[in-house]
């Protein structure tokens, strides 16, 4: 679909780094990437802000990375 068009290479590097992250975790990541916020990612995940919070906390558990870590930032680098 054009959403993975779109973000084709950050996908593939990210898959290639991290090959336990289901489909839910990739299009976050890319969300995030794009620097929408939790407010704007709940319903194209149609689920709960609370939910939300949840996934992104899941992601960053599967990433390994610390709490203090910016997700933003880390996509973007």
């Amino acid at each position: 679909d054009s959403f993975e068009e779109i973000h084709h290479i950050f996908l593939k590097n990210l898959k290639k780094k991290f090959p336990n992250l289901s489909k839910d975790d990739m299009q976050l990541a890319t969300y995030i990437r794009m620097n929408l916020t939790s407010k704007e990612m709940a319903p194209l995940f149609n689920i709960s802000l609370r939910g939300l919070e949840n996934k992104r906390y899941r992601l960053r558990k599967k990433l390994g990375l610390p709490v203090d870590e910016n997700l933003h930032s880390y996509f973007n680098t």
